[in-house]
């Protein structure tokens, strides 16, 4: 039972920790684009869409047309 005085304390504060951070993810505005992220995976960087655009214009260039 004294194991219970060191417990009730450690998860209190360990508690009061995680609100703490998710409380301030809040604030920091982490949550504000949910969506952002999953479609931003979906793309190439700017600098690789360049060289992927002109390699998909040479490409539509061989393709027969018809």
């Amino acid at each position: 039972m004294s194991v219970l005085v060191y417990l009730i304390p450690a998860a209190l504060f360990l508690g009061l920790c995680g609100l703490a951070a998710f409380l301030w993810s809040l604030k920091s505005g982490q949550y504000d684009d949910l969506e952002g992220a999953a479609y931003r995976v979906l793309f190439d960087d700017e600098d690789e869409q360049g060289a992927g655009r002109e390699t998909r214009e040479a490409n539509r260039d061989d393709e027969p047309r018809g």
